[in-house]
Formats: structure tokens, C-alpha cells, sequence
């Protein structure tokens, strides 16, 4: 485990006890650590990896990643303007360097997202997608 997400379980651990402030703060110490924004916040499963220590990674608040999954470097994580919900990622996910995954839409299990890719549309599982907007270039079900 990378100091970044060894940073995260701590201050997801305050926010679980409702120790807000405290969880913010860690929050912002990886921020300044590390160029990552992994919110306290985020329900982040097991086994989570994060390439070069999350440089330039943005995830939002409200993040639900599963477990076993891995974000390469420059990933964001986050919602359209006029959504209010934030994708939803299951689990054995690979989302690799410089992608954008958006919206309302859920990422399913033993999904691998290509390099540079924007995701705005939910993809199914067992799949591979790539491209800007991404389609699915490959599929095992």
C-alpha cells in the first residue's frame, strides 16, 4: 500500500467516526503530499492501487470504488454539472493513465478503461473500453 492510501484509510476512518474536520484535513495533507485528491470521504474498497502515488489523480467526494481495482496517474473521477450522482466503479478495475470517468453511470466488474479515455456512458462487465468517447473495443461475456 502507497503512502497516499495508507494517507486516505486514516482520514476515512475519522470520517467514519464523524471526526469531519479532522478527515478534511488529512484529505489535505495528501493533497499537498502527494498532487492527489482522495477525499476522506470516498468509499474506497480493498486491495486499491494508485499508479505514481496518485499524481494528478482528482477523485470526488463521493466515489464508490470496489475493491481490487487500480487508477493509473492524471485519472478524474467525478460528475457532470448538471448530474447528482458520481460514477459508481465495481470491483477488479483497471482505469489507466489520463482517463476522465463522469456522470451518472457505473463501471462493472473486470473492466479495463485504455489510456486517455473519456467515459461518460456505463460499460458493462467483463469488457475492455478505450477511445474519447470510449466505446467498447473488446468483450468476454
Amino acid at each position: 500500500m502507497n503512502p497516499p492510501i495508507i494517507i486516505y484509510r486514516i482520514g476515512n476512518f475519522f470520517y467514519q467516526k464523524r471526526f469531519i474536520t479532522i478527515s478534511k484535513l488529512i484529505t489535505w495533507l495528501n493533497r499537498f503530499l502527494f498532487s492527489t485528491y482522495l477525499p476522506s470521504s470516498a468509499k474506497i474498497g480493498k486491495n486499491f492501487k494508485i499508479g505514481y502515488w496518485g499524481l494528478g489523480c482528482v477523485i470526488h467526494s463521493n466515489s464508490v470504488i470496489g475493491n481490487d481495482c487500480t487508477i493509473a496517474q492524471n485519472v478524474t473521477i467525478g460528475r457532470n454539472f448538471s448530474d447528482k450522482k458520481v460514477p459508481i466503479i465495481k470491483n477488479n478495475v483497471y482505469i489507466a493513465t489520463g482517463s476522465a470517468v463522469f456522470g451518472e453511470i457505473t463501471i462493472g466488474n473486470n473492466v479495463i478503461i485504455g489510456a486517455n479515455s473519456v467515459v461518460n456512458k456505463s460499460i458493462p462487465d467483463n469488457t475492455i473500453a478505450a477511445g474519447n468517447p470510449a466505446k467498447i473495443i473488446k468483450s468476454s461475456n
